[in-house]
This record gives structure tokens, sequence and C-alpha cells, in this order.
């Protein structure tokens, strides 16, 4: 089995509906994805996947939807507010816990086509959350 993985970069800002600790206020993060494709054979090139082709596709995503927007729950009741004053805002239909975003991205990714089987997202240096069927 071939692996390739692509790091994608981006800051993005959220809070956690119905969580007793300091997550439940506004808070950013610079959060690494790392996108993990596999196959059992490669390309006429020798490649699972062009690590261009994921940049430019789930990169160019991430760029527009996630980075520098504050990820919310649909349920949350600052959207309104937030919207109003011009801010950037991505929702979801689940809490945005690193969990939750490292699944968003895997689904994305997986809609595009693309062989993924993980979706790693580091919310800090030290912490990462991942996904994978």
């Amino acid at each position: 089995m071939y692996k390739v993985t692509r790091e994608l970069n981006f800051c993005y800002g959220h809070r956690l509906l119905e969580y007793a600790g300091k997550c439940k206020h506004l808070h950013g993060h610079n959060g690494k994805a790392l996108i993990t494709l596999c196959s059992s054979k490669l390309d006429d090139l020798g490649m699972v996947m062009d690590f261009t082709k994921l940049k430019l596709t789930v990169g160019v995503w991430i760029d527009n939807e996630l980075d520098h927007k504050m990820i919310l729950h649909k349920n949350d009741p600052l959207i309104g507010l937030l919207q109003e004053n011009g801010e950037p805002i991505y929702v979801m239909d689940k809490n945005p816990t690193a969990e939750n975003i490292a699944r968003e991205i895997f689904d994305y990714t997986a809609k595009l086509g693309f062989p993924v089987t993980e979706v790693r997202l580091w919310e800090t240096n030290s912490c990462y959350a991942s996904y994978q069927e």
C-alpha cells in the first residue's frame, strides 16, 4: 500500500457549546491538517496523487471556507451577531471540535473522489485529532 500525506495550514477560531472548560469561549488556533491518501497502485507517473492537485482543490477549499473564519455550531447564538457585523463564519451541524473539523475535511476530500484514508488536525503543537473510515 502506498501512502502520501499533504500538510495544509490555516488559522481558525471556534468555541464549543455546552463545554465546561476554557474552550466554551471564542478563541483561535493555528491549525495544521494532514491529509493522507492511499492506493495499492501508482499512476503512470509513479504517484498516488500529485501533491499540487491536493493543494489546488482541498487546500483552496480550506483557504476559502475555514481559514480565518470563526467555525461555529449551527445553534450558536453568536452567529447572527457575527454575521451582522461582517465577521466571516463557517457553520457546522456538530460542535466544532478538532475531531469534527477533521471529519469535515475528510468528507470534503472524499467527495472530490480522492482516496483519503485519514485526516489529522493539529489544533496546537501538542494536540491533534484524527478521522479515518
